[in-house]
C-alpha cells in the first residue's frame, strides 16, 4: 500500500518499453510480409497462366489492425482476379469451382515445401479446360504429391492417367436403393476406364491403344517430375 503508486510508475514504464518491442517486432513483421507478397504474387501468377489462367490477377492484401496477436498486427486476404474487367475479390468469393481449384493448385504448387497440410483434395479442377491446359494440371499434381497426399475427382483422362491410383466411382441400383460403388482398378481394367473417357458410350480397339499410349506416357513423365 505504501508504495503502490511507485510500483504503478514502475508496471507502466515496463508497459511501454514491452509495447514499443511489440510494434517495432510487429513492424518487421509486417515489412517480411510486404516484400514477401510481391515474390508470391508474381509466383502465383506465372502458376496460373501456366495451368491456362492466362489473365489472372494474383494480389496479396495487407491491412494493419488495432491490435496485435501471435502473427504481429496485420490482417493477410489472398485476392483474384479470374477474368480482365473482372474487380479483385477474396478467394472464398470465387464463383467457379474449378478456378477455385486450380488457384488453390498453383497456391500449394508455390508453397509445396513448407505448407504442413498433409491431404489436398482437388474437386472440379477439370472444369473448362482440356488439352494442354489438363496436362499442365496433372503435372503439378503430381509434383505437390511429392509431399503431399492428393485426391482428385477428375472426368478427363489426362489427369486420372497421372494418378498412382485410379478409383472409379459409379452410382447403381441394388434392391430398389441406388448406391455408390468405388473400385480400385487395376491394369487392363485401367485401360478400359481410359478409354472409355476418352471415346464416350462407343470404345474401340484402337481407342484402347490410346488410352495404353496415354497411361504409358504418364508413368514416365511421373518419373521425371518426381526425381
Amino acid at each position: 500500500m505504501e508504495k503502490s503508486d511507485e510500483m504503478i510508475e514502475i508496471l507502466k514504464d515496463e508497459y511501454e518499453r514491452l509495447l514499443c518491442e511489440i510494434k517495432e517486432l510487429a513492424n518487421q513483421i509486417t515489412n517480411i510480409r510486404k516484400n514477401t507478397a510481391k515474390e508470391l504474387k508474381s509466383k502465383i501468377e506465372n502458376e496460373l497462366k501456366y495451368l491456362g489462367m492466362e489473365r489472372a490477377i494474383f494480389e496479396v492484401d495487407i491491412q494493419s489492425k488495432n491490435k496485435f496477436d501471435y502473427n504481429g498486427q496485420d490482417k493477410v486476404e489472398f485476392l483474384i482476379s479470374s477474368n480482365v474487367g473482372e474487380p479483385l475479390k477474396p478467394l472464398h468469393k470465387v464463383a467457379s469451382g474449378g478456378e477455385i481449384s486450380r488457384i488453390m493448385l498453383a497456391i500449394k504448387s508455390v508453397v509445396a515445401d513448407v505448407d504442413s497440410i498433409p491431404i489436398l483434395i482437388f474437386d472440379e479442377i477439370d472444369t473448362g479446360i482440356s488439352g494442354r491446359t489438363a496436362q499442365a494440371v496433372a503435372e503439378k499434381m503430381v509434383l505437390i504429391s511429392k509431399t503431399h497426399q492428393i485426391l482428385c475427382v477428375t472426368h478427363l483422362p489426362q489427369i486420372a492417367a497421372m494418378g498412382d491410383k485410379h478409383f472409379k466411382i459409379q452410382k447403381v441400383i441394388k434392391n430398389d436403393k441406388t448406391v455408390t460403388l468405388v473400385t480400385n482398378l487395376q491394369n487392363n481394367e485401367r485401360i478400359e476406364e481410359l478409354a472409355r473417357m476418352l471415346g464416350g458410350a462407343i470404345v474401340t480397339e484402337l481407342t484402347k491403344v490410346n488410352a495404353k499410349e496415354i497411361l504409358d506416357l504418364a508413368d514416365q513423365l511421373k518419373v521425371k517430375i518426381r526425381q
